[in-house]
C-alpha cells in the first residue's frame, strides 16, 4: 500500500480495510472521502460531524473512522489539472470503501460523468438505493410510510455502456447498412438511414451477479421478496433475458431458500388439494390452458411435474411461505404499483435504465433526492454517495439539506457492520425532523417548522443522540 495519495500521507491513526472473500474491518478503518463540488463542501462538513458523534457514542471510543480526503471534480482540477486523478482511483481501490459528495459533470468533453468513471474503473456493478420514509418528512402521497424498498440497479451495461454513434457519421451509416442488408434481410424491418444508433448489451454475467447480490441482501436482512423488474414483453432478448437469468440465479444458487411466484402457485395448489392431478394443477396455474395448443399444454404439464418432483418435498405443506419469494414485474407496471401498493415490494433488482427511473420516482414519494442515499458496490469495493447534484447557486451558504450524504453514511456504517452507529443516526435524524427543525426545502412544506442551516441541522441530530 502506498504511504500517500495525491501527495497527502495516509492517517497514522488508521488501519486499512482488507478483503479475503469478505471484508475485514478494523476498529479504526481508513475511509477515503471526496468532499464534492458546489454544496458538497457544506454537506460534508455537517455530515462527518454526525458520523463521528454516532461512532463515539455507540462504541464509547473503542471505534473510530480515520477519514482521508481524496480529490475529484473541481477541487481536483484546481489542484492537479485533471477531473479524476489516478491517485484518487488508486486510493479507492486500495482502501476499498469510500464516500463522496455530489460531483460536477465536466462540460465540453473529457469524462462524461465522474460518477460513471469511478463505477466503471472499480467495477462497482450494483447501484444500491434504499427508499424508506422517515416520519415527519413532507411527502406528496397519502401513505409514504408504506414505502420501504431496496433497489439493486445493474450499473455497468444496458444503454449506459455508452456504445453509440451519432446520426450521419461513417460508423452509424456502416452499422445501419450492415443491419439492414445482413441481419434484417428478408424481414419487413428496417432502420431509417437518418438514425443515431445505440447498443443495449445485457449479459448473463452482469445480470447474475447483480441478482445474486440482491437475493443475498434479502436473505441476510429478512426481506420477504425480490422482484425482477424488466421490459421483457417487448425487449425479449435483453430485458426478457434479464428476467430469465435472474430466475436461474435464484433457483440454481439459492434453491433451498427461495421459491418463485409461479412455483408457489403450483405448490399451494397441491397443498390445498393433495389429490390434484398435474393436468388440473396446470390449468389452475395457467387459466385458459384448455384452449391452448397441445404442445403448449404438454410443456406446461412438464413444468408443473418438474416443480413438484424437485421441490414439493422441501417446500410443500406450507413450508414455501417461509421462503424468500422471487417474482417479476413489467417495468411500466411497477411504476404505478410502487405508488398504489408499495408495501407489497421489498427488494427490486433491475437493469440499468429501469433502475435509474424507478429509484428517483420512488425517492420522490419519501422526500426527494435531497434525502435519498445511494451506494455503488462491487466485489470487495463500495463507494457511498449523495444522489443529488451540486446545486452551485447554494454553495457555501450553509442552507442545503445534508440528508442524502448523512444517510449514505448510514449505509456505509451498516455495510461495515457498525449497525449500532447507523441506527443511532437514523433515529436521531428522524427525531430532529419530527421536532420540526429542518432545512429550507422541508421547512417550506411543513406547517410550524423552524428553518435551520446545514450545520445547525447536524448539530441538532447530534444533540438528539
Amino acid at each position: 500500500m502506498a504511504a500517500s495519495y495525491n501527495g497527502i500521507p495516509l492517517p497514522s491513526s488508521g488501519t486499512k480495510i482488507t478483503y479475503d472473500g469478505k471484508l475485514v474491518i478494523p476498529d479504526n478503518p481508513i475511509i477515503p472521502f471526496i468532499e464534492g463540488d458546489g454544496t458538497g463542501r457544506d454537506i460534508w462538513k455537517a455530515s462527518v460531524r454526525v458520523f463521528d458523534a454516532a461512532v463515539e457514542i455507540a462504541y464509547g471510543g473503542k471505534r473510530r473512522v480515520a477519514w482521508y480526503e481524496v480529490f475529484a471534480g473541481e477541487k481536483a482540477m484546481d489542484r492537479f489539472k485533471t477531473w479524476l486523478p489516478d491517485d484518487t482511483v488508486a486510493a479507492f481501490r486500495e482502501l476499498r470503501i469510500g464516500i463522496k459528495g455530489p460531483l460536477t459533470t465536466p462540460v465540453g468533453g473529457g469524462i462524461r460523468s465522474l460518477n460513471v468513471a469511478l463505477r466503471q474503473i472499480l467495477d462497482l456493478y450494483a447501484c444500491v438505493r434504499p427508499v424508506k420514509y422517515y416520519a415527519g418528512i413532507p411527502s406528496p402521497v397519502k401513505h409514504p410510510e408504506r414505502m420501504d424498498i431496496m433497489i439493486y440497479r445493474e450499473n455497468t451495461e444496458d444503454v449506459y455502456a455508452g456504445i453509440e454513434w451519432k446520426e450521419g457519421t461513417a460508423q452509424a451509416k456502416e452499422l445501419i447498412d450492415f443491419i439492414n442488408t445482413k441481419l434484417l434481410a428478408g424481414t419487413n424491418k428496417r432502420i431509417r438511414e437518418d438514425s443515431g444508433i445505440g447498443i443495449k448489451p445485457i449479459s448473463i454475467t452482469a445480470t447474475k451477479r447483480l441478482v445474486r447480490m440482491a437475493i443475498q441482501y434479502a436473505l441476510d436482512n429478512h426481506r420477504k421478496s425480490v422482484t425482477l423488474v424488466h421490459k421483457g414483453n417487448i425487449q425479449k432478448f435483453t430485458e426478457g433475458a434479464f428476467r430469465e437469468w435472474g430466475y436461474e440465479t435464484a433457483t440454481q444458487e439459492f434453491r433451498d431458500q427461495v421459491i418463485t411466484e409461479r412455483e408457489s402457485w403450483i405448490v399451494d395448489n397441491l397443498d390445498k388439494n393433495p389429490g390434484l392431478s398435474v393436468e388440473d394443477n396446470a390449468k389452475m396455474a395457467e387459466p385458459g390452458l384448455e384452449f391452448a395448443p397441445q404442445d403448449f399444454r404438454d410443456t406446461l404439464y412438464k413444468e408443473v411435474k418438474g416443480v413438484l418432483d424437485s421441490i414439493y418435498g422441501t417446500h410443500g405443506h406450507g413450508v414455501w411461505k417461509s421462503k424468500l419469494m422471487v417474482n417479476d414485474r413489467i417495468a411500466d407496471s411497477i411504476f404505478q404499483q410502487i405508488v398504489t401498493r408499495p408495501d407489497e415490494y421489498a427488494v427490486l433488482a433491475t437493469p440499468n435504465l429501469n433502475g435509474d427511473y424507478i429509484s428517483d420516482a420512488a425517492a420522490a414519494q419519501v422526500g426527494g433526492l435531497g434525502i435519498a442515499p445511494g451506494a455503488n458496490i462491487g466485489d470487495g469495493f463500495a463507494v457511498f454517495e449523495a444522489t443529488h447534484g451540486t446545486a452551485p447557486k447554494y454553495a457555501d451558504k450553509d442552507m442545503i439539506n445534508p440528508g442524502s450524504v448523512i444517510l449514505s453514511g448510514v449505509m456505509l456504517l451498516d455495510f461495515i457492520g457498525w449497525k449500532e452507529a447507523a441506527k443511532l443516526i437514523e433515529q436521531s435524524l428522524e427525531k430532529t425532523i419530527l421536532q420540526k427543525f429542518v432545512t429550507y426545502d422541508f421547512e417550506r412544506q411543513t406547517a410550524g417548522a423552524t428553518k435551520v442551516g446545514t450545520s445547525e441541522f447536524a448539530t441538532r441530530i447530534i444533540g438528539n443522540m
